[in-house]
């Protein structure tokens, strides 16, 4: 009898931990920075949006152009301003061209939470099939942790297409990636903008993806907004 219980009890903390481990939720994990954003002068204060990462969030097209103004983390802030008409926003790129996750979580402290961000957003999966899952894994769940330490709300990104890669061929390199990352949101319970499902599934609707692309590893305006309206819905 005693033996039964006992695996009665493992059972249902398993099933306990596994219910807990979910993606945030869109309508309530941004409350307390939504709540922030409607405040009037002089209430109000200062929002730092920080995307950290890649060549993407840092805007490059092609031919090593920058598109600051055409990369999603300022059009998800023109959605967000749109909506939030007495807020004080800033954007904040600490993203860097050809990084991969290693070395951004090396320069998280100094670089990232120095910024005092409200809202950090990670995108750095399309260059981290370099070091491999393990470690980049390891490297995002670092940051994770220390910006949770600090209650810091955290906005997980899945890798923006690659034309090189087959973006419908099962368990490809970038699916393995993206699955990596749902896997951390919903570990550590914080905020996920799927953009690697949101492509897939244009995919398999029909559209052809090189509309959305700059060059073979890089979205253009057109992709930068499909991804910068995902990232507004958290702040709906």
């Amino acid at each position: 009898m005693k033996r039964s219980w006992i695996i009665v009890l493992l059972v249902c903390t398993a099933c306990s931990f596994t219910g807990s481990a979910q993606v945030a939720d869109t309508a309530t994990y941004l409350s307390s920075i939504k709540l922030e954003m409607q405040k009037k002068w002089p209430a109000n204060r200062t929002i730092n949006l920080v995307y950290h990462g890649h060549s993407v969030p840092s805007g490059y097209y092609t031919r090593g152009e920058v598109h600051t103004l055409g990369s999603y983390p300022f059009l998800a802030l023109k959605l967000i301003k749109e909506k939030y008409k007495y807020a004080v926003i800033n954007t904040i790129l600490t993203s860097i061209g050809g990084e991969q996750s290693e070395k951004g979580q090396t320069r998280f402290d100094t670089a990232v939470l120095t910024m005092r961000p409200d809202v950090i957003f990670i995108d750095y999966a399309l260059n981290d099939r370099n070091i491999g899952l393990e470690r980049a894994r390891s490297a995002w769940a670092k940051m994770i942790e220390a910006a949770l330490k600090k209650n810091i709300k955290v906005v997980l990104l899945t890798p923006t297409p690659d034309s090189r890669v087959d973006i419908l061929a099962p368990d490809n390199i970038l699916e393995q990636h993206a699955r990596q990352i749902r896997e951390l949101a919903a570990t550590y319970h914080v905020a996920l903008v799927d953009s690697y499902l949101l492509f897939k599934r244009l995919k398999e609707s029909g559209e052809d993806l090189e509309k959305y692309m700059a060059q073979n590893n890089h979205i253009n305006e057109l992709g930068h907004q499909l991804v910068a309206a995902e990232i507004a819905k958290w702040f709906n």
